[in-house]
C-alpha cells in the first residue's frame, strides 16, 4: 500500500474577503474530489483572505499510480487562473515505512 499526500500553497488573485476566498477554494476543491476519488481540504492558511493550503491524500497498491493521481490534482490547480501554486510538496508512506 502507497499513500501520498500532496500539499499545495497558493495565492489568490482578487480576493477581498475570506467569504470571497471560500467562494473560490470550495468548488475547486470539490473538483478534486469529484474527478479524482482522493481526500481533499483546505487545510491551512485559513484566516488569510489571499492565501489557501489544499490538502490531497491518495491511497493505492501501486506508487506509480498515486504519482499520477497526484500529478494530475495539481496540474488542475494550476490551470486556474484565480490561483498561483507558490509551493507544491509531496509526502509519501509506503510499504517499507514502520
Amino acid at each position: 500500500m502507497y499513500v501520498g499526500a500532496l500539499e499545495l500553497d497558493l495565492l489568490l488573485g482578487d480576493v477581498g474577503s475570506i467569504k470571497e476566498k471560500r467562494s473560490v477554494v470550495r468548488p475547486v476543491v470539490a473538483e478534486i474530489k469529484r474527478k479524482f476519488a482522493v481526500s481533499v481540504a483546505e487545510a491551512g492558511h485559513l484566516d488569510l483572505h489571499r492565501r489557501a493550503l489544499i490538502g490531497v491524500a491518495a491511497v493505492a497498491a501501486d506508487a506509480g499510480h498515486v504519482t499520477d493521481v497526484l500529478d494530475h490534482c495539481e496540474r488542475l490547480v494550476a490551470a486556474h487562473p484565480e490561483f498561483q501554486v507558490l509551493s507544491a510538496r509531496t509526502r509519501w508512506l509506503g510499504p517499507h515505512d514502520d
